[in-house]
């Protein structure tokens, strides 16, 4: 059991203004595995107020201090490894192999990116003629963050922001609190300076609209629904800060004629069922040439029921989705599919055979769905993969954008010239192709309501960065 009942506040742990708690629940047990306390307006600007005197000095910290801060914590999340995992799979039941290499591996590889990219990154340009235009840190950053892969948005946020110079209030998900619990615990132990880094537990309508609504607050970064994302930027606009969202999606997976079928069509279901489901940029629209649909609608049906589920502290491949909540909002959406029409290929209603306790879902697949069902439109968020016929590629591609997301999108083909030109014509903010794996470096986020801005590699440090001009330099004087 689990008591995490204290905020991180200017380099100390303190007592909440109110003492008002939540239970945390096992998904994979449906039991309540520990306790956090829930913040209020009065400790976000407790911490706000920190955070802004601590940007003072930090702000105008070196680059190697800093480079100094990121090693540290790069060292102390390696250290903290194995617990990181553990507190995952606790928190939001992604299995322990998932937990292990992906999830929990996530924190030190993000901090490890931002490394790399500030020993050499450009805070001035060359300077034109007597104006130098200099990058500066915004501020005070406000970060909302999700429980579907909690330490992977805490790190991706966190790093960049630190590596230039800012400074930071974080509301990770009450949802999955343990693994930010431990990430604060890092920090602590990186020596991190006094209220550069702060952490608030709670929720939304308690402390994630007080940040985005605290006028001390810079900018501030949100990665959830499309939905509450809205209430971010509205609660922002108010102070006229600078807004980053990394929202939903309903990602379209394309094979040509030409693909290798077998690879393509498998790797997509697994891509699905991974994190069992619970991934923004999923590719959830499989779509098919419809000659090729029966074979397509075969491999997809194998792959989906070879994919075990249960205690993710087992072996197996798909664990839980988070919460009660969420099972039954999938259960939902399944049964739409099926009341509209699709054709049920694999899974279906339910929890699978043999499991009674737990919020599990059965992997599931549709075939014959077509754009305008439910299904297709709406972000599930659960491992349910839709196949859908083409005609043409240029039929396709116009499937493909019809959704009003735009985060990810997938193609395979053997003709590269080809599945290049039809990732150039796909709306989305990053385009897998032949089945890629992701690069750390790459901008991640999405076009349309999907988001606005970039996390990830040399991309995010813009999103934590002012640009000023100086005007009047004389013409000796060089940029760094």
């Amino acid at each position: 059991m689990r008591d995490y009942l204290k905020f991180f506040i200017d380099g100390k742990w303190v007592e909440p203004s109110a003492a008002k708690t939540l239970d945390v629940v096992n998904p994979a047990t449906e039991a309540v595995a520990g306790r956090i306390s829930l913040g209020s307006a009065e400790d976000v600007d407790r911490a706000v107020k920190a955070a802004r005197k601590a940007f003072e000095t930090f702000s105008r910290s070196s680059r190697e201090e800093r480079i100094d801060l990121l090693q540290r914590i790069v060292a102390e999340l390696k250290r903290r490894h194995e617990d990181m995992a553990k507190a995952i799979t606790e928190e939001m039941g992604a299995p322990v192999w998932l937990a292990q290499r992906a999830q929990a591996a996530m924190g030190a590889a993000h901090f490890g990116t931002a490394l790399q990219v500030l020993k050499s990154y450009r805070f001035e340009e060359p300077q034109r003629g007597s104006t130098l235009i200099v990058k500066e840190p915004i501020g005070v950053c406000g970060f909302i963050t999700p429980w579907n892969w909690p330490l992977n948005q805490i790190a991706c946020k966190v790093a960049p922001a630190l590596a230039v110079g800012c400074t930071i209030v974080l509301k990770p998900s009450e949802i999955a609190p343990f693994s930010a619990q431990i990430f604060a615990e890092v920090l602590e132990a990186a020596g991190t300076p006094a209220g550069v880094f702060n952490m608030i537990n709670g929720d939304g309508p308690g402390v994630g609209a007080a940040i985005s609504s605290h006028p001390g607050v810079d900018m501030v970064s949100f990665t959830g629904s499309t939905r509450a994302g809205i209430e971010v930027a509205r609660n922002a606009a108010p102070t006229i800060k600078r807004v980053h969202q990394e929202l939903g999606g309903k990602s379209p997976n394309i094979l040509l004629e030409d693909a290798d079928l077998k690879s393509a069509v498998t790797g997509g279901v697994r891509a699905v069922m991974t994190n069992s489901g619970q991934s923004c940029n999923a590719p959830t629209r499989m779509l098919a040439p419809k000659t090729k649909m029966a074979e397509v609608v075969a491999i997809a049906k194998a792959a989906a029921e070879a994919t075990t589920v249960g205690d993710p502290t087992g072996n197996a491949q798909m664990g839980p989705v988070v919460s009660e909540t969420q099972w039954n909002k999938i259960q939902g959406l399944i049964k739409k599919g099926i009341e509209e029409g699709a054709t049920l290929v694999a899974g279906g209603p339910g929890k699978p055979e043999g499991i009674e306790k737990g919020y599990y879902v059965k992997p599931t697949v549709f075939a014959d769905v077509t754009p305008n069902m439910t299904i297709a439109k709406e972000e599930i968020f659960g491992p349910v993969l839709s196949i859908m016929p083409y005609d043409t590629v240029d039929q396709a591609v116009e499937i493909g954008n019809d959704t009003e997301y735009g985060l990810a999108a997938y193609v395979s083909g053997g003709d590269f010239a080809r599945v290049r030109d039809v990732a150039s014509r796909l709306r989305a903010g990053q385009v897998a192709l032949n089945g890629a794996g992701p690069d750390l470096m790459a901008p991640f986020g999405g076009f349309k309501m999907s988001g606005n801005g970039r996390e990830w590699g040399d991309h995010a440090f813009g999103e934590f960065l002012e640009t000023k001009a100086i005007l009047g330099m004389p013409p000796a004087a060089a940029a760094e």
